[in-house]
């Protein structure tokens, strides 16, 4: 047998041993896979201790054997992100008064009718939390800059007042009187005085703004 006949016998020779100790472990011991199996579907293929399997080229990790590969772990599900708190909605609202609905002319005492239409008012600030509320006075052009400076101011001054008795923050409301500037109504020349005050009581008004957050429903 020259040297070329002894190395073909010696290799055939090592094929058959290996085969001879190769074992097949029963599918049932393993998670069923084509990957794995041999070609009846009925083993898979392990090495002579049962340490190692043998795979086909089409093993992906989503095939694995937990047998052979080890179980691949399963990732616990990610728990969804917690819900954030709706943010609370910035509310600005402006509400103007016409003086003559809060108190009679001339006067800076607030009249029944007047203290209904503050608590009101009062009603919806409870539901904010609020930031600032600004009571802005004005009067109409009759009579002295001085005169209506300080009527405008007193007439603020009363509306914070009562509102603080219903429970707003005195230290959230601020008070301003601008007397018979920023008139609203600019064309009453009527020179009888009764008239005169009829046509100018718009500008003899009271304006409250309040602003604040509010939580969204």
């Amino acid at each position: 047998m020259n040297k070329f006949s002894k190395l073909a016998f010696i290799a055939a020779t090592a094929v058959v041993a290996a085969s001879a100790s190769a074992q097949s472990v029963p599918a049932s011991r393993q998670a069923t896979n084509d990957n794995w199996v041999n070609g009846t579907g009925e083993y898979v293929w392990m090495n002579g201790t049962n340490e190692l399997c043998w795979r086909d080229a089409f093993w992906t990790p989503a095939t694995a054997n937990a047998k052979c590969d080890g179980a691949l772990v399963a990732q616990a599900p990610t728990p969804p992100a917690p819900v954030a708190p709706a943010a609370p909605e910035i509310t600005s609202q402006k509400v103007t008064y016409q003086a003559d609905s809060l108190f009679d002319f001339d006067k800076a005492y607030l009249k029944p009718a007047g203290k209904e239409k503050l608590d009101d008012l009062a009603t919806k600030i409870e539901g904010m939390n609020v930031e600032v509320v600004v009571a802005t006075g004005y009067t109409d052009k009759i009579g002295s800059d001085k005169y209506n400076d300080r009527l405008s101011l007193r007439r603020a001054q009363a509306v914070k007042s009562y509102l603080v008795s219903k429970g707003v923050p005195a230290n959230k409301i601020y008070t301003e009187g601008k007397g018979k500037r920023n008139p609203v109504k600019t064309d009453c020349n009527q020179k009888n005085r009764k008239a005169l005050i009829a046509c100018l009581a718009p500008n003899r008004r009271v304006e409250v703004e309040v602003v604040g957050t509010q939580n969204k429903q």
